[in-house]
């Protein structure tokens, strides 16, 4: 009896978690290499599960594609790998169909089903789709021609991704396709798609099996399938987690459950689940619970109705107001229609904040657009950027614009913040991978990068549509204007702005450029970028003096100053003052240039020194003819006539 005539009379169990127990056993790495290296421990799970009553068990393959197999220089070893997984899973059969423990009956209904996890670790990560497809079809082959009875696609987070796998894996083999998505969500899969309408459309493709598996626990994908149709064509599956894990002592930790796998084992066998097994945390004591809950048990209906009387799970995104008003100009507007100007000040290394308030005021005074905070540059903590774009927007009525790094924190904290500044009502952000934590002056602290700048920008553009990270819905859509940053000072600039269309698919609004030194790299910026209708900040950095400029120089990522530039500050070297006056003279020259082929200027305060970006600011509104008037007015101290905050 084959697999599909089986599962259409019959409840059939799966095996559990093959990570899981290798874990337990002290053996970390890469899982999927285990099967050259430990082929007995291999086979061995493969056995316990078998014993304890799985019908069906799946290759030890789940990472064994090029993609994930490169990260631990193996990318060459994809078919040994495939190939050695199908051999010790085929030999555990053999091995258990001839314990003598078992009738002939039975042997026909152990089922090898070949495993091919997920490419895209993150949803929306931009592995390009024929990538993904060159990826995908090496290590279908490789199962296909080792004999498999058939394909088992598990723990996608991406629907996108599962989709294009599950079209091509049934132009390629007529075998059972059994494809699994992991919940974001109760109901609901990446994208903010109800499980019941992402199943169908997996069905649709060709997979004979469709369902869940890894993430939550049984209760939640119980609670899921209630909402789930009736499927025309496909059985359903499901392989839950153990539990959600607990972290003790530098290792993940799963609660012993089996006895309460059993008992939802039998809710999933009244929900219509055909095919049950485990996912992360189980082990062969889970699936024996599952073999005894269902042992015996025929298939049964629970809902006697049509589709049309399963009611849908539907997400209204609306746009609710955030609790702070948003009435900043998106920086990316500006430009369109007059010259514009953000400076950025950097937050106090300390809690000491008073020239900072010193400065932002009077680069309001000075008709700035927007204040720009970094987010701890150089890898150097200080006081957190969001709160001081508070005090801007709040007390001064300043447009901030906040950067944020991939650095610091994970996807979780990353989707945290964002939701954050929504709320607070602020919207113009800069997102950058960030300088290494090593770079810093902390000891120890160590760099997160979950996403680069390109898959960031990408995910806020993802919140704009009212879809977090995970693909669950929001409740609202965020209305964030996203800057990238564009580094002009390399060796081939074409390549550079390669980089710069690539953030411009992924959602870039518009561009603030590493400081330059030169009229030449500015027309150089200019000609390489003409093409583009994405605004265009130019990076403008005073210098204070020739040790800053030979620091600039030579030790921070991302600066190149020109000879001339440096000559010219060394001849003032031991003059502080005259040292200022010849980088501000610098800067005009630069600004005078950039006005000539961009709109917008960007000027970086040097070392909290906001006399010079004052200066500077007063020069561009001069130059222009453009006055910006403010935006309410501030009081005045009598007494100095000091603007106050």
């Amino acid at each position: 009896m084959g697999f599909l005539e089986d599962i259409k009379k019959n409840i059939i169990v799966a095996d559990g978690a093959m990570g899981t127990l290798l874990y337990s056993y002290g053996i970390g790495n890469c899982l999927e290499e285990l099967n050259l290296s430990q082929p007995d421990q291999i086979k061995s799970i493969h056995r316990a599960y078998l014993d304890a009553g799985a019908q069906l068990i799946q290759t030890n393959t789940y990472g064994a594609n090029y993609e994930k197999l490169s990260r631990y220089g193996l990318e060459g070893q994809v078919k040994e790998i495939n190939i050695a997984a199908v051999q010790l899973a085929k030999a555990a059969i053999n091995d258990f169909n001839n314990s003598g423990l078992i009738g002939e009956q039975e042997r026909e209904q152990k089922y090898l089903f070949g495993t091919i996890g997920g490419i895209r670790t993150v949803p929306g990560k931009p592995i390009p789709e024929a990538d993904i497809k060159r990826v995908f079809i090496e290590q279908l082959s490789t199962l296909l021609n080792e004999g498999v009875d058939g394909i088992l696609l598990e723990t996608y987070h991406d629907f996108e991704e599962l989709k294009i796998v599950v079209e091509i894996a049934r132009e390629e083999t007529d075998l059972p396709i059994v494809a699994q998505l992991s919940l974001t969500d109760v109901g609901i899969v990446h994208g903010g798609i109800p499980v019941n309408d992402a199943l169908e459309k997996i069905e649709e493709l060709g997979a004979d099996v469709v369902g869940l598996n890894c993430r939550m626990g049984p209760h939640h994908m119980i609670r899921s399938l209630e909402k789930v149709s009736i499927l025309s064509k496909a059985f359903l599956s499901t392989y839950p987690n153990a539990s959600l894990p607990s972290y003790d002592d530098g290792n993940y930790h799963y609660s012993a459950n089996s006895d309460y796998f059993e008992e939802s084992a039998i809710h999933l066998w009244k929900q219509g689940v055909r095919l049950i097994g485990g996912c992360c945390g189980t082990t062969p004591d889970h699936i024996r619970s599952i073999s005894r809950a269902v042992k015996g048990k025929k298939p049964i209906l629970t809902k006697e109705m049509t589709k049309n009387d399963i009611p849908k799970i539907t997400h209204k995104v609306v746009v609710e107001k955030p609790i702070f008003k948003q009435n900043d100009e998106d920086l990316q507007e500006i430009p369109k229609h007059r010259d514009a100007v953000i400076v950025e000040l950097d937050p106090p290394k300390g809690l000491q904040k008073d020239k900072f308030i010193e400065g932002a005021n009077a680069l309001k005074r000075a008709g700035v657009d927007a204040i720009t905070l970094a987010d701890n540059s150089l890898a150097t903590p200080r006081i957190c950027n969001l709160s001081m774009a508070m005090i801007l927007k709040e007390k001064m009525n300043t447009t901030p614009l906040v950067h944020i790094t991939c650095r610091d924190r994970n996807l979780i904290g990353l989707q945290s913040h964002l939701m954050g500044l929504s709320t607070l009502g602020i919207k113009n952000l800069l997102a950058i991978t960030g300088d290494p934590a090593k770079v810093g002056d902390f000891p120890g602290a160590t760099s997160v990068y979950d996403v680069s700048s390109f898959e960031f920008i990408q995910l806020i553009k993802q919140c704009n549509d009212g879809i977090s990270f995970s693909g669950k819905p929001l409740g609202a859509k965020t209305n964030f204007s996203v800057a990238a940053a564009f580094n002009p000072n390399v060796r081939h600039l074409d390549q550079a702005v390669r980089r710069m269309e690539k953030k411009i698919e992924y959602g870039a609004d518009y561009f603030l450029t590493q400081p330059v030194y030169s009229d030449e790299q500015i027309r150089a910026i200019y000609e390489e970028t003409k093409h583009l209708t994405t605004p265009i900040y130019i990076g403008i950095m005073p210098l204070t003096g020739y040790r800053n400029a030979e620091f600039l120089h030579h030790e921070v990522p991302g600066i190149k100053l020109t000879d001339s530039v440096r000559n010219i500050m060394a001849q003032h070297k031991d003059d502080k003052v005259a040292s200022k006056k010849e980088g501000i003279a610098i800067a005009k020259s630069l600004i005078d240039c950039a006005l000539d082929y961009f709109k917008g200027i960007y000027l970086i305060t040097p070392f909290m020194n906001y006399e010079m970006t004052v200066e500077l600011t007063e020069y561009i509104r001069e130059k222009t003819g453009t006055i910006i008037q403010p935006q309410r007015q501030l009081e005045r101290n009598a007494g100095n006539g000091q603007f106050i905050v």
